[in-house]
C-alpha cells in the first residue's frame, strides 16, 4: 500500500503513475517508493470526500456513531504502536522513544476527539436569550464540509492526527496530504481507518509533492476548509489562494520562541529544559525555544552547564538503544542548518559547542547539537527559524529587558520562563506575546490544551475543544412564536 494512494475507500495507483523515493536519513538509503499524486488524483479524492459529506451521510451520523470509528482507529494505532513508531524512525530519523511517544499521543488524540464527538450530540445547540419575546433563537454548530489537511514532516502521524481526528469528530470529510519526505505513517493511518470500516470517501490520503498535490488541494473549489502546518512563506501563499474562494483556514506556522532564565532558577533544571526545548526531535520543532535569555547573575554558570551536558548527548541511528539525537530529516535540511550556522558565524556569533558533523559518521544527515553565543540581535540566527539542533543564548539584566527581548520577534508561537519566584513567573508569562507559554518547563504538549500562535506564527488553534471548533460553522436559527401577526405589510383584520 505504501506505493498507492487511498481514495474513496480504495488503494489505487496514481493516474499518471508517478513515484518518489523514500530515504532513511540515518543511512541515506532508499527504503521505499511512494506514489506522487497529481491534480487529477486530487480531483478524484476531493469529489469522493464531497460525496461522502453531501450525499452519503457522514455529517448526519450522531456524534456517538462517529466516535465509534475514532476509537477503532485509536485502537488500531495502539495495536501496532511499536511497528508504526519504527516506520516513523526509518522515515523521519528521530530516536525510537520519541517516535513511540508520538504514536501513543496520536492514538490518544483520536480517543479525545471521540469523547468530544459524543458530547456534541447534546452541546451542538445553544439557546439565545433575545430582547424581543416574540422570537426564540438558537445557535447551532455544524461541520464545515470537506477539509484539505496538509501536514509537515517533523511529526508525521501526530500532526496528521491533530487535523484528521477533530475534523472527523466534527462531521467533516478529509483529504490528507502528508509531507513528501515522511508519508509512510499517514498511509498506515489510512490502512487503519479502512480496517476500522470508515465509510468510503470520509478520509482520503494523497502522497506527493506539495507544489503539485498540495497546491491542487488548496485550489480545488470543492474544498471548504484548509488546515495547514508548516513554514510561514507557504502558509502565506495558502492564505492568498484561500482568499479567492473565501475558504476557511487554520495555519500553524513557524516560531523563534524565547526561553527566559532568571537568577533564582535552579540551574540544572533550567539546563535540562533548555536542552529539551531545542534538541528534542533534532530541533525540528515549530515551538522550539531556540532563543535563550539568561539573567547575567547566572549566565556563566548556565552556559558552562549547558555546554557540558550537551556534549554528553548520544548521537546515532534512532533505532539504536540510548540515542538522544538522530539525523536531520533530509540532505536539504542538513545543508540548510549548516548554512545557517555559517551565516551566524559570519555575523559575529561564536560556537560554544557543536556546529559540525560528528566524528565517525560518514553517512546520514547528522549534526552535532550546537550552542551559539554572542549572537547579534539583528542577525538571521537570532530572528529566523533554523529548525535544527541549534540554540542561541544571550544574557540580560532586568525583567523588563527580558520581556522586551523575548517579544521582539515577528513570531509568537511559544515562550518559556524559568524562575522559583511564582509571582514573577506569572507576571512574565502574562507579558509574553505568544500563544503557548510554559513556566519552569518547555515543550510539553497536551491534547486537551489549545495550540497555536500570535503574530506570524499562525491563525486559529488546534487541540482541545478549540481544535474541534476549528471544523465547525455556526448557524443562527430564529423562530417567530408570537400568536399576534407581524402585521408590517398585511394588517390584521379587525375582529378576525
Amino acid at each position: 500500500m505504501h506505493d498507492k494512494l487511498y481514495i474513496d475507500g480504495k488503494w489505487v495507483a496514481p493516474l499518471k503513475g508517478g513515484k518518489a523515493d523514500v530515504i532513511n536519513p540515518a543511512t541515506e538509503e532508499v527504503i521505499q517508493q511512494i506514489a506522487t499524486a497529481t491534480e487529477e488524483d486530487v480531483d478524484l479524492a476531493v469529489k469522493a470526500a464531497r460525496r461522502a459529506f453531501d450525499k452519503d451521510g457522514w455529517p448526519k451520523l450522531s456524534g456517538a456513531e462517529r466516535a465509534k470509528y475514532l476509537r477503532a482507529i485509536a485502537s488500531g494505532i495502539r495495536t501496532n504502536q511499536a511497528g508504526i513508531a519504527r516506520l516513523e524512525v526509518l522515515d523521519n530519523g528521530k530516536p525510537f522513544p520519541e517516535a513511540d511517544w508520538d504514536i501513543a499521543d496520536a492514538a490518544g488524540c483520536f480517543d479525545f476527539y471521540a469523547g468530544l464527538a459524543e458530547e456534541f450530540d447534546t452541546k451542538s445547540a445553544e439557546t439565545i436569550v433575545l430582547s424581543d419575546s416574540r422570537f426564540t433563537a438558537r445557535a447551532v454548530k455544524e461541520p464545515m464540509g470537506v477539509v484539505g489537511a496538509i501536514v509537515p514532516w517533523n511529526y508525521p502521524l501526530l500532526m496528521a492526527s491533530w487535523k484528521v481526528a477533530p475534523a472527523l469528530a466534527a462531521g467533516c470529510t478529509v483529504v490528507l496530504k502528508p509531507a513528501e519526505l515522511t508519508s509512510l505513517t499517514a498511509l498506515e493511518l489510512a490502512d487503519i481507518a479502512d480496517k476500522a470500516g470508515l465509510p468510503a470517501g470520509v478520509l482520503n490520503v494523497l502522497t506527493g509533492a506539495g507544489s503539485v498535490a498540495g497546491q491542487a488541494i488548496v485550489e480545488h473549489p470543492l474544498v471548504d476548509k484548509l488546515a495547514f502546518t508548516g513554514s510561514g512563506p507557504v502558509g502565506s501563499r495558502i492564505m492568498t489562494e484561500a482568499a479567492r474562494d473565501i475558504k476557511r483556514i487554520s495555519l500553524e506556522l513557524g516560531g523563534k520562541s524565547p526561553l527566559v532564565v532568571f537568577n533564582d532558577a535552579d540551574v540544572e533544571q533550567a539546563v535540562e529544559w533548555i536542552m529539551f526545548g531545542i534538541f528534542w526531535n533534532q530541533g525540528q520543532v515549530c515551538s522550539a525555544t531556540s532563543r535563550v535569555l539568561v539573567q547575567d547573575g547566572v549566565y556563566d554558570k548556565v552556559l558552562a552547564c549547558l555546554v557540558e551536558e550537551t556534549k554528553k548527548i548520544t548521537i546515532g541511528n534512532g533505532l539504536d538503544d540510548g540515542i538522544l539525537l538522530g539525523p536531520l530529516v533530509s540532505e536539504r535540511q542538513y545543508s540548510n542548518v549548516v548554512r545557517d550556522i555559517e551565516k551566524a558565524k559570519a555575523a559575529g556569533a561564536s560556537i560554544a559547542c557543536g556546529g559540525k558533523r560528528p566524528d565517525g559518521f560518514g553517512k546520514g544527515y547528522y549534526l552535532e547539537p550546537t550552542i551559539l553565543t554572542d549572537v547579534p540581535l539583528d542577525s538571521e540566527a537570532w530572528n529566523e527559524e533554523i529548525f535544527g539542533p541549534v540554540v542561541c543564548i544571550r544574557s540580560f539584566s532586568t525583567e523588563e529587558e527580558a520581556i522586551a527581548l523575548a517579544n521582539d520577534s515577528r513570531f509568537g508561537l511559544a515562550a518559556a520562563v524559568m524562575s522559583t519566584d511564582h509571582e514573577r513567573a506569572e507576571r512574565v508569562a502574562a507579558a509574553f506575546r505568544a500563544g503557548i507559554v510554559w513556566i519552569n518547563c518547555s515543550q510539553p504538549t497536551f491534547t486537551e490544551a489549545p495550540w497555536g500562535g500570535y503574530k506570524q506564527s499562525g491563525i486559529g488553534r488546534e487541540l482541545g475543544r478549540w481544535g474541534f471548533e476549528n471544523y465547525l460553522e455556526t448557524k443562527q436559527i430564529t423562530r417567530f412564536v408570537s400568536e399576534e401577526p407581524w402585521g408590517w405589510y398585511i394588517k390584521p383584520k379587525v375582529g378576525a
